[in-house]
């Protein structure tokens, strides 16, 4: 699935009061790209993200996914696009409560009134090192645990497109690299686009392509092999 996002604005208030949170990005993303968007706190990394996700609208500009507009859509099915194209991982891992770990990853699918495939579901925990862990509520679990079920509620739809924002930034480094790798290792076997957005430059360098906004402003970053 291909995104085009042409001329992006996003702002706050109005007349002088106005703030710019984004200012006329363009950005293409390619089936199967595995890129990175850092910058510093307030820059609009993650408002970049809610609008490319379909998360939130733009002030004005365009987003098409292979030719379709998905600002036009109707809120229902805006809605239904996200939960059958797109996964998200965010940092403060949205887990619910009272469910368990089993009942939080298959969430997405019971909005959409499917059920899971149980041998892709086995296949991913099995991968993502849950599967002794489903039915533990999550107070049950640490934090590594948290973010790894929580990837495994971004998946279990199998989307086209993952986007996953800070999502390491709730764990220590051991368990931050321990989540990082699954990522990677997850976008290597499946294929599938994989967003991340962050401030760390460690993982921003794991990415394919690495892409830096300030202000609001989006710049691609060229390595010396490309140079």
């Amino acid at each position: 699935m291909k995104i085009s996002a042409e001329n992006l604005t996003k702002t706050y208030g109005k007349g002088d009061g106005q703030v710019y949170a984004l200012r006329n990005v363009s950005l293409e993303i390619n089936p199967g790209d595995f890129i990175s968007i850092m910058g510093p706190s307030g820059s609009g990394k993650s408002t970049l993200l809610h609008l490319l996700s379909g998360l939130d609208k733009p002030s004005s500009g365009q987003l098409n996914y292979d030719g379709i507009d998905i600002y036009s859509l109707s809120d229902k099915k805006l809605a239904a696009f996200r939960r059958r194209k797109i996964g998200f991982v965010f940092q403060q891992f949205n887990l619910l409560p009272p469910l368990d770990a089993l009942e939080n990853i298959c969430m997405p699918l019971l909005l959409d009134k499917r059920q899971p495939d149980a041998d892709y579901l086995n296949r991913l925990c099995g991968l993502l090192g849950i599967a002794d862990r489903l039915r533990h509520l999550p107070h049950e679990l640490s934090g590594g645990q948290k973010q790894r079920v929580a990837i495994a509620r971004a998946l279990i739809t199998q989307p086209e497109v993952i986007f996953a924002d800070e999502p390491t930034g709730n764990l220590d480094s051991q368990s931050g690299g321990e989540v990082m790798a699954l990522l990677r290792q997850i976008h290597q076997q499946t294929g599938q686009t994989l967003v991340i957005i962050t401030h760390d430059p460690q993982i921003a360098g794991l990415a394919q392509r690495r892409l830096q906004i300030i202000d609001g402003q989006l710049s691609e970053q060229i390595s010396v092999q490309e140079a």
